[in-house]
């Protein structure tokens, strides 16, 4: 395993309902680990690209768990912090019939919005290839600027630097900044974008044409774009200035055929997918498949983490696909 990606961000509890509907119906809830991020820590793990973890946990029962949940996935705790004077970050999801999920967040003022800049030093950064953050912790201060500050940095040190805006509406309200202002900032300041038509229309970005759209948005900014579609696949777009083999070039991948149980963590595993991928040298087209194939493997399960495979059980999964 290497350590060339760091992820920064959120790590919350999800719990999961035992029954599909409307959150004011659900009864009673499993508690997994989550929280973008996360996500996207352990799925790289799990897909043999061990990254390092930035994150902040409460002092307490939920915090000692999450931070059992990362070291079991063999995540290193350097950068794994505990906030004695602050509540780890909670998000109670519904279940749609067709797997499809949204989410309740209780984080006011949690341990995850109290990062800090200059935590990560340039030292550290020196050695990272790869940065991954996420939109969550844009909405709050002083995690916006901490997070804004390592993004920065981390380009000037020359890392890639990937961002997942993951719209969430109930987090912006108060917010200094919109999401949409906050998404047009951070979009001139990142490599690789990954989106989802949610995300961009929650920034009031037109997405009715997906591969035209993947290509407008590297207008704003970044040299790749990734927009991921559900069930009906995903695109990806790169300019002149993207290192992988073949581009500038646009492709698209019509996902898998399966049978979802939970689509909770489904876009992060594809964000830890497409990662592993182009950090191993794959070119956009196979990396786009790559990505695909492991989200469409994490949604046969329930929860978020837990559900993310191994690169043996996504290659089995494609030789059964194919």
């Amino acid at each position: 395993m290497t350590r060339t990606v760091l992820v920064a961000g959120e790590t919350l509890i999800d719990f999961i309902p035992q029954q599909t509907g409307p959150l004011a119906a659900v009864e009673t809830f499993s508690r997994r680990a989550g929280g973008a991020p996360a996500n996207v820590a352990v799925g790289l793990a799990h897909l043999d690209t061990l990254p390092e973890f930035w994150t902040r946990v409460g002092d307490g029962a939920f915090g000692d768990y999450l931070t059992g949940v990362l070291a079991d996935a063999g995540l290193a705790d350097t950068y794994v912090e505990v906030d004695e004077e602050a509540k780890t970050g909670l998000a109670f999801v519904s279940l749609g019939e067709e797997a499809e999920r949204e989410f309740s967040f209780h984080r006011h003022e949690s341990a995850d919005t109290r990062l800090q800049p200059g935590r990560i030093d340039d030292a550290a950064l020196a050695d990272v290839e790869w940065v991954h953050v996420g939109g969550v912790t844009l909405a709050d201060e002083p995690a916006r600027t901490a997070t804004l500050d390592l993004v920065d940095r981390a380009r000037e040190a020359g890392s890639t630097v990937s961002f997942d805006p993951n719209a969430r509406p109930e987090l912006w309200a108060g917010a200094d900044a919109s999401f949409a202002e906050t998404l047009d900032e951070v979009l001139g300041r990142v490599d690789v974008l990954k989106a989802t038509p949610d995300d961009l229309g929650a920034a009031g970005i037109d997405h009715d044409a997906p591969e035209r759209t993947a290509e407008a948005l590297l207008d704003r900014g970044p040299h790749t774009v990734f927009l991921t579609l559900g069930g009906e696949g995903s695109v990806a777009a790169a300019s002149a200035d993207a290192p992988w083999a073949g581009a500038p070039t646009t492709v698209a991948h019509d996902g898998y055929t399966v049978e979802p149980v939970d689509t909770t963590g489904a876009g992060d595993a594809f964000t830890a997918g497409i990662i592993a991928a182009l950090v191993d040298g794959a070119g956009l087209d196979e990396a786009l498949g790559f990505g695909n194939a492991v989200a469409a493997v994490t949604t046969t399960a329930q929860g978020a983490m837990t559900a993310l495979p191994t690169r043996e059980e996504v290659a089995t999964f494609r030789a059964e696909q194919s």
